[in-house]
C-alpha cells in the first residue's frame, strides 16, 4: 500500500536530513586521512615555518599518516641524537621543511570523524571560574578582563580557549576559563597572578609591561631571545638555565629612562656601569636587578635586554622551567597586567579518558532504553507500528539535537548530555501522551483526540520552558549547557516531532 507523507512528516525529514549534514559534514570527515594539529608552540622551528593549529597533516617524509599512533611513531624513532636533522611534513594544501634536532613541538589529533564539539567534561582539559580579588565587577569590566586574559592565553601558546564572562542568579559577574583536550600546567599560574611587571631604577618606574611602554618583544628569533647557559651547582645539585630576550621600548619609555640615568653616578666598584641597577619587579616581588652601561647615562635608547633563571632537578626540567619563564615573562610584557587581582574560585582538571568512557557507557544505557521502552509500548499496545514509530521519533530528536549543536558550534558538556536525556524522557512520555489519546473515548475523531493530546503537550512545553530559562545563569553558568540543549530539545520537540508523531499515529489508527 502506497503511503502518503503530509507536510509535517516532510519537515521532520528534510530537517533530519540537514541535521546529518551538520553532524558529518559534506563530504564526511571520516573519509579524511591523516591527524589534526591541535596546537603549534609559537617558539618552536615548527611555528616560524608557517604550521597552524587547524590543519591536517598527511604525511611525515613522505610516509602516509592515518592515526595518531603513526604520527607518534615516525617523530619518536626519527631523533636519536642531538643532530639537526630535515623533517618534511606534508598537509593537504602545503608543503613543510624543517630543520630541528628534536621532534617539532606540535599537539595533534585524529581527525574528528563527526562535527559534534565536546567540551571540557568530555574531551579533558582544565576550568577555572574566576573573579577580581576584593571587588564586584560590572559587565563591562568583566568583558574588559575577559578580553585581557584571552589575549595573555592565546600569547602563551595555549590551544582550543574559551574565556567568556558568566554571572550568577544573584547578579554576580565572573570569568569562565577552559582549555579542552589538554590539561595546561600554566593555567592557574597565570590567571592567577596579575602580571603587573615594572622595571624601576631605584624608586622610579622606568617602563612597565604592555603597549603603553613596550613597543614590541623579540620571541621566534635566536640573535635576541633564547636560553644562554645551564650549568650544575656543585652544593645542592640543582641545575640553573638563564635566559634573554630584547625588548624595545616606545618613545616616551626611552626618554623616562634617559631622565632618570641621566641623575646618575658611576658605579664605583664597576666603573663601567652606572651606581644604581635596572630593578625588575613582577606582581611586586624583585624577579632580577640588571647592571645598566654607563655610555647609556641621559641616552634615549629604545633597546633593552631583560634576563632571567630557571632551575629544577636534572637538565631537562631545568631547560623547560626557563623556557616556561622566559615565555611567561614575554607574555606579561607583550601583553601588559591583568586590571584586577584575580581569585579562582573553582578550578577543575579532567582526563579525556573519563569522558571517553562516559560517552560509550551513556550511548549503550541510551540505546538499551530506548529499545526497553520500545518494548514496552509494543505490548501495551499491541502494534509494532506504534513501537517502531515511537523509536524512530526519539532518535530522530537526538540526531536533530546534535545537529543544531554542531551548526551553532556548541561544545557538549555533561550538563548537555544531562539535557539530551532530559529531552528523551520528556519525549517518551509526550508521545505516550498521544498514543493514549488516541485510543481513548470513542465518540471523539481521531483528529479531536489528537488535539486535545496535543494541548497537554503544549501546556508541559511552557511550564517547562519558564523551569529552565533561570538554569542559564545558576551556578554562574555551569547549568548552561543543561538549559540550552534542553530548549533545544523540547521546542523541537513542540515544533517538529510531535507533530510528525501526531501524524504518523493518526495514519496508524486510520
Amino acid at each position: 500500500m502506497k503511503i502518503k507523507f503530509t507536510w509535517k512528516i516532510w519537515i521532520l525529514i528534510i530537517v533530519l536530513l540537514f541535521s546529518l549534514l551538520s553532524i558529518f559534514g559534506f563530504p564526511p570527515t571520516f573519509f579524511q586521512q591523516g591527524v589534526l594539529i591541535t596546537s603549534v608552540d609559537q617558539n618552536s622551528t615548527a611555528f616560524e615555518q608557517g604550521l597552524r593549529q587547524g590543519q591536517i597533516i598527511t604525511a611525515i617524509d613522505g610516509k602516509e599518516i592515518s592515526s595518531l599512533e603513526d604520527f607518534t611513531n615516525i617523530l619518536q624513532n626519527k631523533f636519536p641524537s642531538q643532530e639537526k636533522i630535515k623533517t618534511t611534513v606534508f598537509t593537504e594544501d602545503v608543503e613543510y621543511i624543517l630543520f630541528s634536532n628534536e621532534a617539532p613541538e606540535i599537539i595533534a589529533t585524529n581527525i574528528p570523524k563527526t562535527n559534534i564539539k565536546t567540551g571540557l567534561d568530555l574531551s579533558g582539559g582544565a576550568r577555572a571560574l574566576v573573579k577580581a580579588e576584593d571587588k564586584q565587577l560590572s559587565s563591562s569590566e568583566v568583558s574588559d578582563l575577559v578580553d585581557i586574559t584571552s589575549n595573555r592565553l592565546n600569547e602563551f601558546g595555549l590551544s582550543d580557549i574559551n574565556v567568556v564572562s558568566v554571572s550568577d542568579l544573584t547578579g554576580n559577574n565572573y570569568m569562565l576559563i577552559e582549555i579542552a583536550g589538554a590539561t595546561p600546567d600554566d593555567l592557574e599560574d597565570l590567571i592567577s597572578k596579575q602580571g603587573k611587571f615594572d622595571a624601576r631604577i631605584g624608586e622610579d618606574i622606568v617602563f612597565s609591561g604592555g603597549d603603553k611602554d613596550v613597543a614590541s618583544v623579540c620571541r621566534n628569533d635566536a640573535t635576541c631571545a633564547g636560553i644562554e647557559t645551564c650549568k650544575q651547582d656543585e652544593t645542592t645539585q640543582e641545575y640553573f638555565c638563564t635566559f634573554r630576550f630584547v625588548i624595545y621600548l616606545t618613545e616616551k619609555a626611552a626618554e623616562q629612562h634617559a631622565e632618570i640615568t641621566g641623575k646618575l653616578g658611576i658605579n664605583e666598584t664597576h666603573p663601567e656601569y652606572l651606581e644604581k641597577k635596572l630593578d625588575l619587579y613582577l606582581d611586586d616581588n624583585l624577579v632580577d636587578s640588571l647592571f645598566i652601561s654607563k655610555d647609556l647615562k641621559g641616552r634615549v635608547t629604545t633597546q633593552i635586554q631583560i634576563q632571567g633563571s630557571g632551575s629544577d632537578q636534572t637538565y631537562e626540567e631545568a631547560l623547560d622551567n626557563t623556557k616556561n619563564e622566559m615565555k611567561k615573562l614575554q607574555t606579561i610584557l607583550i601583553t601588559g597586567s591583568l586590571p584586577y587581582k584575580l581569585e579562582i574560585v573553582k578550578l577543575d582538571t579532567i582526563s579525556p579518558l573519563l569522558g571517553k568512557d562516559f560517552i560509550r557507557t551513556i550511548l549503550l544505557a541510551g540505546l538499551a532504553a530506548l529499545i526497553a521502552v520500545a518494548i514496552i509500548i509494543f505490548f501495551r499496545y499491541k502494534k509494532f507500528k506504534s513501537s517502531f514509530a515511537l523509536l524512530f521519533t526519539c532518535i530522530s530528536e537526538i540526531i536533530i539535537i546534535l545537529g543544531i549543536a554542531s551548526f551553532i558550534e556548541w561544545n557538549l558538556d555533561l550538563p548537555s548530555i544531562a539535557g539530551i536525556l532530559a529531552t528523551i524522557g520528556t519525549g517518551i512520555d509526550q508521545q505516550i501522551i498521544i498514543l493514549d489519546e488516541s485510543k481513548q473515548s470513542r465518540d471523539l475523531s481521531i483528529k479531536q483526540r489528537l488535539k486535545r493530546a496535543f494541548a497537554i503537550i503544549l501546556g508541559a512545553y511552557f511550564t517547562a520552558l519558564v523551569a529552565l530559562i533561570p538554569l542559564m545563569w545558576a551556578g554562574a553558568g555551569l547549568l548552561k549547557g543543561f538549559a540550552i540543549t534542553t530548549l533545544i530539545g523540547i521546542t523541537t520537540g513542540v515544533l517538529i516531532t510531535r507533530p510528525a508523531f501526531t501524524d504518523i499515529v493518526k495514519k496508524i489508527e486510520e
